[in-house]
């Protein structure tokens, strides 16, 4: 075979790879919708679910679901962040960095039902003063220690990447090292930043295993982080395996597969934004 011939026969089994891949993508979410959004309507959306779920909307679980990811995100990203700008700045090749990687690599690797045991432990009867047990509180310290990894890598490699000339010039004109990683780095690892937010806003929109034993399932409207409540995605897995509502599980499943598609959108316009503006 000759060079031409090996060169064109990888590029096609790329091109069917990545060709594959969005075909799988298609059909699943094709199914999901056109299965799913013929129950979709301003009355499910609006209308808290009744007969454990077999009737009425979801207003309950989508309120859930924003109280939840909130507290998540607020919990899990100014620890997540900060220890990739100390690995990433602040630290040099050695014991203590290679043991903290080490930690953080085994922590991604835990199932998410071992965080879900860990966090009924620890957040709904440790601290159940603090948490009130069951509630949004205590699913959102478990999704924060769940996405910590996540966060974590993605921040200190999108530091890494920021080219070495621009520490090296705000320092050369007077910056501090604070100031530079402030002003300098992080605006230019943002994108990549923003991502690592992203991937851990799907992975707790997603769970369900560590949730339902932490944030209570509770189907009423949640007044507060600490009520218990269900996540949409909670909502999918008690109706269609409890319930046995096919039909509201795939309404269900069209509006989480939605949102999630609308995040998404949304960080690739403000990331393309950012990159433009940096650009210019």
């Amino acid at each position: 075979m000759s060079q031409q011939q090996a060169q064109k026969l990888a590029f096609t089994l790329l091109w069917g790879a990545a060709s594959l891949t969005v075909l799988i993508l298609t059909v699943i979410l094709g199914y999901i919708l056109v299965q799913g959004l013929p129950q979709v309507s301003w009355e499910f959306l609006t209308k808290e679910p009744t007969e454990m779920g077999r009737s009425g909307g979801i207003f309950s679980s989508i309120v859930g679901t924003l109280y939840f990811v909130a507290a998540s995100l607020i919990l899990a990203a100014p620890l997540g962040i900060g220890a990739g700008i100390y690995l990433a700045e602040y630290t040099h090749d050695g014991w203590f960095t290679s043991l903290v990687r080490f930690g953080i690599d085994a922590l991604a690797a835990v199932p998410s039902i071992v965080f879900g045991l860990f966090g009924y432990a620890l957040f709904v009867v440790a601290l159940k003063p603090v948490t009130h047990g069951w509630s949004i509180l205590s699913g959102a310290f478990t999704a924060a220690c769940m996405v910590l990894p996540t966060l974590i890598r993605t921040s200190e490699e999108a530091l890494r990447a920021v080219p070495q000339e621009y520490r090296e010039g705000s320092l050369a004109l007077g910056a501090t090292r604070w100031q530079t990683v402030v002003r300098v780095v992080l605006p230019a690892a943002a994108p990549g930043i923003l991502t690592g937010v992203i991937l851990s806003i799907g992975r707790v929109v997603g769970e369900t295993a560590a949730l339902l034993l932490t944030l209570g399932g509770s189907l009423r409207l949640p007044r507060s982080i600490f009520e218990p409540a269900r996540t949409m995605a909670i909502h999918l897995y008690l109706v269609a395996m409890e319930v046995g509502a096919m039909d509201m599980a795939f309404g269900t499943a069209a509006v989480l597969v939605i949102t999630v598609l609308g995040v998404n959108l949304l960080t690739t316009w403000l990331t393309r934004r950012h990159i433009m503006r940096l650009l210019r």
